[in-house]
């Protein structure tokens, strides 16, 4: 790479325990990651460590200069299109901390100290639930009073830069499929599915927040209020207990009582962990047909996300609950980490895609600041 170089970015992507970032610019004729890096166990020291980003970004520019940072951030709101950030837009970002609790801060924390270090570099945040903007009025609403709805209290959905990257991917792979009525299955220590139709998303599971919908690492997922009431009432639980609770304490990590990581739940020979990984495909496979209603049928299946991508045995479990809407797994390809991984007699198809949110963040920042 030489100086003439335009469009060099970097993403990011910082989370409650690790800072994700990846430097991208022209590649034989596109847009191409140069390089990504990691750092684990994040103190909330974001001067520090993106003072050590910005340097390893310096050692892979080969003397071009960097155009512009992209951030993921989780929530946001009324956004429905990635944004530059500027002092304004940053505020109402951090007004949205207390629906993502677990990544909202974080997301923000990298933004502001960035600033701080490079103040004249354009930033612009890229946003999960932006791509579910599509998504209809009924689809959106609560069975709440509309004085609630009024306040922004409705289905906003996340994940949505992984289900951008999938949708596009899916064009290019199975491009005679990919119009069609898909879910796809963002399967991680996060966890949600989307239904796709032409592309666009009509239905997800994940709602108000990240909490909702399928069983997660260690989030409980769709939860009858009712045992919220109970445990602030009977058990005398505050904000902060339940808060704790639904986001640390639950999902596979509490069910099993072992470990919220489907790698060691499948390594284990313990009961618990075996009926937490039951429980998880049962909810995947229970919310797939509940979004298959919402897509009026269902043509396909895509598996993404760290569990979805790599755990074929979690992949089978699930497909092995569908065949009621004609999927038939390969069981052969399914276990080689072949793309397509359903049988050539399957009326539904299924497909196995890594997803890349950091592309997609990277496309959205060169568009608006390159």
């Amino acid at each position: 790479m030489g100086a003439q170089l335009p469009g060099i970015v970097l993403t990011l992507n910082a989370g409650s325990s690790s800072l994700k970032y990846a430097l991208f610019g022209p590649l034989q004729n596109k847009t191409g990651r140069i390089a990504r890096g990691e750092t684990e166990g994040v103190s909330g020291n974001y001067d520090a460590m993106l003072g050590d980003v910005l340097a390893w970004t310096e050692q892979h520019l080969g003397g071009a200069a960097l155009t512009a940072v992209g951030h993921r951030i989780v929530h946001g709101g009324d956004f429905i299109q990635p944004l530059l950030l500027n002092n304004a837009t940053v505020a109402a970002l951090a007004a949205l901390a207390p629906l993502a609790p677990l990544h909202q801060p974080h997301n923000l924390a990298a933004v502001t100290a960035l600033a701080k270090l490079r103040p004249g570099l354009p930033q612009v945040g890229c946003f999960d639930t932006a791509f579910h903007h599509s998504m209809d009025d009924t689809a959106r609403r609560f069975g709440l009073p509309r004085a609630l709805e009024a306040s922004d209290i409705r289905r906003y959905g996340f994940h949505g830069l992984s289900y951008e990257y999938i949708a596009g991917r899916l064009r290019e792979i199975a491009p005679a499929q990919a119009g069609g009525r898909i879910i796809v299955a963002h399967l991680g220590s996060g966890a949600s599915l989307c239904a796709l139709k032409d592309g666009r998303s009509v239905d997800t599971t994940m709602s108000f927040t990240p909490l909702d919908g399928l069983v997660m690492a260690t989030r409980c997922g769709a939860l009858d209020p009712g045992v919220l009431l109970y445990l602030m009432q009977a058990r005398g639980m505050d904000a902060a207990e339940l808060q704790d609770l639904l986001y640390a304490k639950s999902g596979l990590l509490g069910v099993s009582g072992i470990s919220g990581d489907m790698r060691q739940l499948l390594a284990s020979r313990d009961v618990k962990a075996a009926e937490a990984i039951e429980l998880f495909v049962y909810r995947a496979a229970r919310e797939i047909g509940a979004l298959s209603a919402s897509l009026g049928g269902l043509d396909g299946v895509v598996f993404t996300g760290g569990i979805g991508e790599n755990s074929a045995d979690v992949r089978a479990a699930i497909v092995a609950r569908m065949g009621w809407l004609g999927l038939t797994l390969d069981a052969a390809a399914n276990g080689t980490g072949a793309i397509r991984i359903s049988a050539d007699s399957s009326r539904v198809w299924a497909w196995a895609i890594p997803t890349d949110e950091e592309a997609v963040i990277a496309r959205h920042t060169l568009a608006l600041a390159g």
